[in-house]
């Protein structure tokens, strides 16, 4: 039952002053219904005095080669508009006690005239210039506030709230002044019926302050000290909650669910080792040895396998699934798409088909399940599932869909499991007993990651190639080089050596300046490579069509096969060694070095070249772009040089991927939008790793003392889990 203070919070955000019943529907268009929303609806940044200059000081800062940005508070006191050729220009002059700044816009001109008038005061940042003999801020950042908040900012420096003011509340005449003044309303008149959302014993042990302090601190802060200690009371209880959704999950996991106890029964495995082409390297073995471990325990098994591209992973799987089908029980592969289930279809059956000729026991049968097989194909896999006459089950998402019943599935592969949904794994575990889960990754994920969504798997790492490979020489290059790359890859097709090229685009697009795979296709067939054969594969074909070209690319048939990104996962070709990718600053980090996965898979030395239309990357020193050194600027700058620059001096999949995460920022690059976990408000995930240490340590303790949070210490947290986090709560029991 609701408390009265609580009731009073869930009112209307019409009860507050200034905001009535048609201001409340364009707040509720952006989520805020009630008090408590606008509560919590936090400024996206502060004005603070100490980064205030007078006009006159930012001119002696400026005149004295000052590079930074300076923030000065002015009213307006003219403006005008200038032709300069076919273009308008709009110049503002602003004054303050000290003197007079001008502010310079070449864009907007008809938005911003608008917008300044004069006899307005605003808080104008920007870079400070002199242009003859004038303190100038061209296309600086602005804030109006009122000669009131001037006087009060500068005399007792109180630091002013900036909210985020979508287009919802704009139209409803909601600008900064007004925002300010109802949240502060909010703020004054109700903050105080906030009930406290973390237990004394967290707050007192972690050193946070109470929820409200930290509120009305994250709107005013009095200093910017109480100020950190608001934003940091969030993001330690963000954190928090989500690693405490994470044990227990996990702990539901090792504890409720009672899995498949396997044993070595027979000589498969051993025999099937024997019958592979190559060694295992060590770290396929340890790795093997974990899996191992967890299949023949009766607690259900829940592990992420990581390994870099090409580093072995299919095979671990395999040697799983053997496992399993030695013990009688069905295995699900799934992988993201349907030309990389086919492949690993066919692969499996070669390798089936030579472990049968040493294997005297029981045939092992592997299907192929899809979404475009013919009715009559379709309805026999499905037969053979039901009725255990199929052993290993290789498939897209289509495997998991209502009407494919396993018999005994008793083991469950994902493949590059970040491209599947919490739901969807759901779906395919409930096909079964509880089954072993394994899922595979070939995109790195760094600490912060892994100690957060990934919090409750079991960790496996292969980190070691196979010995025979040559690590990949990449290489950067403007466009005007591709003529003598073209050369180098006709000389090199003598060599036996086959390649990919790599396009962003099906076909040329009049808004983006991007090569298209169709038109170049086209244009290299006549011209620079008129004298090698080509093939053509993108993501508008069927998965049919992909895969007669894949074959056909893999018997020889191409020397070069023109391409989107449709080959960025998990394709095969043994002699590709040369892969271009052009246009290569228009992709993430990530991405490049999946494509660079696809080749370097035999003992020739593999080459990626990365071909951009940005010259400052293509001339850059890769050891001048040392990310921790660069200021938030120079990143911003500088961001396309350094992602293609990391490509040319890292390999490691592991460090390419912190590079990313460093470079993107936490956005959704780990799904949550899939994963079933909140999503983060306050944590940044790349610069608040010891926070997110500290919350995880106190939430997995928390529940191993308390897995039900049925004790005293627990009530708060149990009452504010099922009151804000209800729905994630749910997918608790899922891997």
């Amino acid at each position: 039952m609701k408390s009265e203070k609580e009731n009073i919070l869930e009112s209307s955000v019409q009860y507050i002053k200034s905001v009535g019943p048609k201001r409340a529907e364009s707040f509720s268009k952006i989520g805020i219904n009630t008090i408590r929303d606008l509560i919590f609806y936090f400024p996206s940044r502060h004005l603070d005095r100490t980064t205030v200059l007078t006009a006159a000081k930012a001119y002696g800062y400026a005149m004295n080669g000052y590079d930074g940005e300076a923030t000065i508070i002015a009213k307006v006191v003219d403006k005008e508009k200038r032709n300069l050729g076919r273009k308008e220009i709009l110049k503002v002059q602003f004054r303050d006690s000290s003197g007079f700044i001008e502010c310079v816009w070449f864009q907007g001109v008809k938005y911003f005239y608008s917008v300044f008038n004069e006899g307005d005061y605003f808080a104008i940042s920007g870079k400070p210039e002199i242009n003859y003999n004038k303190l100038q801020i061209v296309h600086p950042d602005f804030d109006k506030i009122t000669e009131e908040e001037t006087q009060s900012f500068l005399i007792t420096g109180k630091i002013i709230p900036f909210y985020r003011i979508p287009k919802e509340l704009k139209q409803k005449n909601i600008g900064d002044l007004s925002l300010r003044r109802i949240i502060n309303t909010a703020i004054e008149s109700y903050v105080d019926n906030l009930e406290e959302t973390l237990p004394q014993e967290i707050i007192e042990q972690h050193k946070l302050i109470d929820l409200i302090t930290a509120v009305k601190n994250y709107h005013y802060p009095e200093s910017k000290e109480l100020f950190e200690q608001a934003k940091r009371r969030f993001k330690f209880e963000e954190m928090f909650y989500l690693e405490l959704l994470v044990a227990i999950k996990k702990n539901n996991y090792q504890t409720k669910l009672i899995g498949n106890k396997m044993e070595i029964k027979t000589n498969l495995v051993s025999d099937f080792i024997k019958t592979l082409p190559f060694e295992l390297t060590h770290s396929q073995l340890n790795v093997l040895s974990e899996i191992k471990k967890d299949m023949l325990s009766e607690k259900p098994m829940n592990r992420l396998l990581q390994g870099d591209v090409g580093s072995g992973k299919t095979i671990v799987a395999l040697i799983s699934m053997l496992i399993a089908v030695d013990n009688g029980f069905q295995t699900a592969l799934m992988a993201p798409t349907e030309i990389l289930a086919d492949q690993h279809a066919k692969n499996i059956s070669e390798m089936i088909n030579k472990l049968a000729l040493v294997q005297k026991g029981k045939e092992i049968k592997v299907s192929l399940l899809l979404g475009g097989q013919k009715k009559s194909e379709r309805n026999q896999k499905l037969s053979d599932i039901e009725l255990q006459e199929a052993d290993i089950i290789i498939g897209t998402h289509a495997i998991f869909e209502e009407q494919v019943k396993f018999n005994n599935l008793g083991l469950i592969v994902i493949d590059e499991q970040h491209r599947f949904g919490v739901k969807q794994r759901a779906a395919l575990q409930s096909k079964g007993k509880t089954p072993d889960v394994l899922v595979m990754s070939a995109t790195p994920i760094p600490r912060t990651l892994s100690m957060t969504v990934y919090g409750d798997l079991d960790f496996s790492v292969i980190n070691e190639m196979p010995k025979n490979r040559i690590p990949i020489k990449t290489v950067l290059r403007g466009e005007k080089r591709l003529p003598e790359i073209y050369k180098f890859i006709i000389d090199k097709t003598k060599e036996g050596y086959q390649t990919f090229l790599v396009y962003p685009l099906v076909e040329e697009s009049e808004k983006l300046d991007l090569k298209a795979a169709t038109t170049f296709y086209e244009d290299l067939k006549e011209n620079h490579l008129q004298n090698l054969k080509l093939g053509l594969i993108h993501g508008r074909m069927s998965w049919q069509e992909k895969e007669e070209v894949m074959l056909m690319f893999k018997d020889k048939q191409f020397d070069v096969l023109v391409s989107t990104t449709v080959i960025e996962v998990g394709i095969d070709i043994p002699d590709a060694n040369i892969i271009l990718i052009n246009d290569a600053h228009r992709f993430g980090l990530s991405q490049l070095h999946q494509l660079r996965g696809r080749v370097g898979r035999s003992n020739k030395q593999a080459y990626c070249i990365l071909i951009t239309k940005d010259e400052i990357a293509a001339k850059q020193n890769a050891n001048e772009l040392e990310l921790d050194y660069l200021s938030s600027v120079q990143l911003e700058k500088y961001k396309s040089s350094v992602r293609l620059q990391s490509m040319v001096k890292h390999l490691d999949g592991f460090k390419i991927a912190e590079i990313d995460l460093k470079l993107r920022g936490p956005g959704d690059i780990f799904g949550t939008k899939q994963s079933g976990f909140p999503e983060l408000k306050y944590t940044n995930i790349v610069e608040d790793q010891e926070i997110i240490l500290e919350a995880k340590q106190s939430a997995f303790k928390l529940i191993e003392v308390d897995p039900k949070l049925e004790k005293n210490f627990s009530a708060v947290i149990r009452k504010n889990l099922i009151k804000h986090y209800s729905e994630n709560l749910s997918y608790a029991k899922i891997a």
